[in-house]
C-alpha cells in the first residue's frame, strides 16, 4: 500500500537526519533501499581516454556535493583516475572543481587536462605524468582554453578560444546595457609554442565559430568544426567540417555536412574522417555514422538505414569501433569504412554502453545497468570485464528490478519503454505510477541506470510507486524514420503514445488508472504541461520542468528557432501554421486543467524561456480552480546543475506526487507547504558533525 501523504518524506527526512554526514560506505550498512538521500553519492565514470600503447587509461569520476554531509552548494566535482594494464584504477587527482578533456601525449608518459585551479583566471591545461606527482599548468590564455590537442613531439599546442573582451569602465559607473545576440566574438584556432615563457598564441584558423577539432596522427592536418556564428542555434544546424594545414591553416577540403554534427576523427592514415551526423537537414539527431575523404571532402553515409543510432565513435586500425544504441539496449560494433559490419563484441547483456575510446589491442567503455552508475569496462573480443567500482555501496541497497515494457500504440506502433516496480504483487487495482518524460524528443531511455533528482526511478519505488520510462516516437535508439515520426506532429501521436502506455500498464494489471502522475523536463515538461491541461482526465498529478506551455512565444524566446522549425514543426509559425501551434499549446488547454501541476523553472534559461512556465501559471491561475505552483531556481539554466537546486527539486517532485498521487486526494486537497524545512535539516546536520568532531 502506498503511504499517505507526506508520509514518505517525514520517512526519507528521518532517514536522512540518521545518516546525514556518513560518509564512509559502512554508513549506509543499514540503509535498505535507496532514497533521495542517497543521490550525492552517486558516482559516474566518465571522459575515458586511451593511451595510444594501450597501456594506460585514464577516466574520470564526477562526485555530486552533498548538502547533508556539510559540503558548500556547487556543481558535481570531478576527480581524475588512471588505470595501469591491468592494476586496479587510482585516484591520481581528487580535489574540488572539475577536471576535464583528458588527452595522452603522443608516448603515453603523460596526461594532460583542462581545470580552473586557484589563481588561474579561466580555464587552463594541465598536465600530470604517469608516474605520479603533483599536475603543473602547461598553459594558460587570456580566455578560457576550449577544445585542444598537443603535437607528437610535445612542442606545439592547438587549442580553441574565443579573443579576451576589451575591459569596459562604462559598467563601474552603471552603464551595463548590452546587446542581444550580438555578441561577434567568435572562437578560433590558435596555435602556440610549448615550453617558452615569451611564445605568443597565433591564430591558425578564423573563417567562422570554431567549436570543436581533431589533429591527424602525422599532426600535418587538423579538421575543425565551424559554424557561421557563435549562436547556439547555428552550432546545432549549420556546423560544418574544415581541413586545414598545421604549417599555415590553409584551407584543403570541406566536408558540407547534411544535418546536425556529432563527433569525428580523423583515421590513423589520415585518409578518412569518421563522423557522427544527421541524415539530412531535417534529421533530429546526429546519429547516422560517416565517412568523409580529408581530399575531397565526399561524405558517405554508412548507417543511415539501420534501425539504431551511433552514440559514440573511436578507429580501431583501420576500422570504425562504434557503440550502437538499439532500442534501450545497446551493442560495441566494429564497421568497415564501406558500411560493412567486421564484428560486434560480446558485452554483458545487462549493461548499457555509453562511450568508447580504444590503444592498441585495447577497448575501454563507459557502461551503466540498472543495479549500477555509469563504470569503466574492458571489452575484448569475447569478453567484457568491469574495472571499477566506484559505487560499492550500492551492495547494501536493496535495488528495484528493472525491465523492458512494450506496448501497442492505438495505431498500431510498436513502443518500447522501461518499467521499474516495487517488489511482490501490485495491490488491488496496481501501483501507483510516475510517468517519467524523456526529453529532446531525440534522445532515449536505455536499459541502464535510470535514477535522478529529477527522475524518481529507485527512491520513488522505495516509496511504493512504479514508474515507466517510455520511449515514445520521436526517440532515438529505433532509427532515423522512428525519430522522425513526431515532426509537424506537436503533442500528437507523440503524446497519445503516454496515455497508450499507460493504458497498456493498466490493462497488465501493473498501475492503477486513478493514481497516475506524470514527469518531465524540456519536452518532457511539455508533456507534463500537456498531460496536465489538454489530457487531464488521464493524469492525477503532474511536475514539469523548463517545460514548453506556449509554441508561438517559444519561438520567439528560445535561442534555437531553427532547431525548431527544421527538426520539429517544419513550418515557420507565418506558414500558415499560427493556429495549429496555439492549439498544440498547453495555455491553449488551460482551461480544462484539473491536474494540480508544480511548475519548475530555472531562472537563466535560454532554451526554454521561462516566461513558458510563467504563462501556464497565469492561464491556470486565472481560469481554474486548480491547485498550481510555480518555482524558480535562481542561477539555473535549463536543468539544475547545484546540488541545492538539484536536492530541492527531488524533494518537491516527490512531495507533490505524494500529496496527489495518495489513495484520498483530490482535486481540492490543499497543496503541500512550500517550506522543505531546509533551514532545520541543515541546522541538525551542522550540529551533529559539531558534536562529531568534539568527540575525536
Amino acid at each position: 500500500m502506498l503511504r499517505s501523504p507526506f508520509t514518505a518524506s517525514c520517512r526519507n527526512t528521518f532517514k536522512a537526519t540518521m545518516i546525514a554526514g556518513a560518509l564512509a560506505i559502512a554508513g549506509f550498512a543499514n540503509a535498505s533501499s535507496f532514497e533521495i538521500e542517497h543521490l550525492p553519492k552517486v558516482k559516474q565514470a566518465g571522459n575515458i581516454t586511451v593511451a595510444a600503447d594501450g597501456k594506460h587509461t585514464a577516466y574520470t569520476v564526477s562526485q555530486p556535493r552533498d548538502m547533508m554531509a556539510g559540503d558548500e552548494d556547487g556543481t558535481a566535482d570531478t576527480h581524475l583516475f588512471v588505470i595501469r594494464d591491468k592494476a586496479k584504477p587510482v585516484q591520481f587527482i581528487g580535489t574540488k572543481g572539475s577536471v576535464s578533456a583528458l588527452q595522452f601525449s603522443a608516448d603515453g608518459n603523460t596526461l594532460y587536462f583542462k581545470t580552473k585551479r586557484d589563481g588561474d583566471e579561466n580555464t587552463a591545461l594541465y598536465s600530470i605524468s604517469m608516474m605520479g606527482g603533483e599536475a603543473t599548468k602547461v598553459f594558460e590564455f587570456d580566455t578560457s582554453i576550449g577544445d585542444y590537442a598537443v603535437s607528437n613531439d610535445g612542442k606545439t599546442l592547438y587549442f580553441v578560444a574565443r579573443e579576451k573582451q576589451k575591459k569596459d569602465d562604462l559598467k563601474k559607473k552603471g552603464f551595463k546595457a548590452y546587446v542581444y545576440e550580438e555578441d561577434q566574438r567568435l572562437a578560433s584556432l590558435w596555435s602556440v609554442a610549448l615550453g617558452a615563457d615569451d611564445a605568443e598564441a597565433s591564430k591558425l584558423f578564423d573563417k567562422g565559430h570554431v567549436s570543436s577539432f581533431d589533429l591527424s596522427k602525422n599532426n600535418e592536418m587538423i579538421v575543425v568544426a565551424v559554424a557561421p556564428t557563435n549562436l547556439i542555434d547555428d552550432f546545432y544546424m549549420q556546423r560544418d567540417l574544415h581541413v586545414i594545414n598545421t604549417s599555415d591553416g590553409e584551407l584543403t577540403a570541406t566536408v558540407d555536412i547534411p544535418g546536425k554534427l556529432g563527433s569525428f576523427e580523423f583515421s590513423g592514415d589520415g585518409k578518412y574522417i569518421g563522423l557522427l551526423a544527421g541524415t539530412d537537414i531535417n534529421d533530429s539527431a546526429a546519429g547516422v555514422l560517416m565517412v568523409a575523404n580529408t581530399q575531397s571532402g565526399e561524405l558517405t553515409q554508412l548507417t543511415a538505414d539501420k534501425e539504431q543510432h551511433i552514440a559514440d565513435i573511436d578507429w580501431y586500425g583501420k576500422d570504425i569501433l562504434a557503440v550502437a544504441h538499439r532500442g534501450v539496449e545497446s551493442a560495441v560494433v566494429l564497421y568497415e569504412t564501406d558500411g560493412d559490419v567486421k564484428r560486434t563484441y560480446k558485452t554483458p547483456s545487462d549493461i548499457v554502453v555509453r562511450s568508447a575510446d580504444v590503444g592498441k589491442n585495447t577497448i575501454r567503455v563507459i557502461a551503466d545497468s540498472p543495479k549500477h552508475p555509469r563504470e569503466v569496462f574492458a571489452v575484448n573480443r569475447n569478453k567484457s570485464t568491469k574495472l571499477s567500482n566506484n559505487n560499492a555501496w550500492l551492495a547494501d541497497i536493496d535495488l528495484a528490478e528493472q525491465s523492458t515494457f512494450s506496448f501497442e500504440a492505438r495505431d498500431g506502433r510498436k513502443i518500447e519503454g522501461l518499467l521499474m516496480q516495487p517488489e511482490g504483487e501490485a495491490p488491488a487495482g496496481g501501483w501507483p505510477l510516475i510517468l517519467a518524460v524523456h526529453g529532446g524528443p531525440e534522445a532515449h531511455y536505455s536499459d541502464g541506470w535510470l535514477t535522478g533528482y529529477s527522475t524518481a526511478g529507485q527512491y520513488a519505488v522505495a516509496d511504493g510507486y512504479a514508474v515507466y520510462y517510455p520511449n515514445y516516437r520521436g526517440s532515438t535508439g529505433r532509427g532515423v524514420a522512428f525519430a522522425k515520426e513526431h515532426q509537424n506532429d506537436y503533442a500528437g501521436a507523440e503524446f497519445n503514445d503516454l496515455v497508450d502506455g499507460v493504458d497498456a500498464l493498466v490493462k497488465a494489471g501493473i498501475v492503477n488508472r486513478d493514481r497516475v502522475g506524470i514527469t518531465g523536463a524540456s519536452y518532457g515538461g511539455y508533456a507534463s504541461m500537456w498531460g496536465a491541461t489538454a489530457l487531464t482526465e488521464h493524469f492525477a498529478a503532474s511536475v514539469a520542468f523548463v517545460g514548453i506551455s506556449n509554441q508561438v512565444s517559444k519561438f520567439g524566446t528560445s535561442d534555437i528557432p531553427n532547431e525548431m522549425q527544421l527538426v520539429h514543426s517544419l513550418k515557420w509559425p507565418w506558414e500558415d501554421n499560427w493556429m495549429n501551434l496555439i492549439e498544440r499549446s498547453p495555455i491553449f488547454h488551460a482551461g480544462k486543467a484539473n491536474t494540480p501541476i508544480l511548475i519548475l523553472h530555472g531562472e537563466e534559461d535560454t532554451r526554454v524561456h521561462p516566461s513558458q512556465s510563467m504563462e501556464l501559471y497565469r492561464s491556470i491561475k486565472v481560469r481554474t480552480e486548480t491547485p498550481v505552483r510555480l518555482v524558480f531556481y535562481p542561477g539555473e539554466g535549463h536543468g539544475n546543475r547545484k546540488a541545492a537546486a538539484q536536492y530541492d527539486y527531488a524533494l518537491r517532485l516527490m512531495r507533490w506526487m505524494d500529496t496527489y498521487l495518495s489513495e484520498d486526494a483530490t482535486r481540492d486537497t490543499a497543496m503541500p507547504e512550500f517550506d522543505l524545512g531546509m533551514a532545520e535539516r541543515l541546522k541538525k546536520d551542522d550540529d551533529k558533525s559539531d558534536g562529531a568532531d568534539s568527540a575525536e
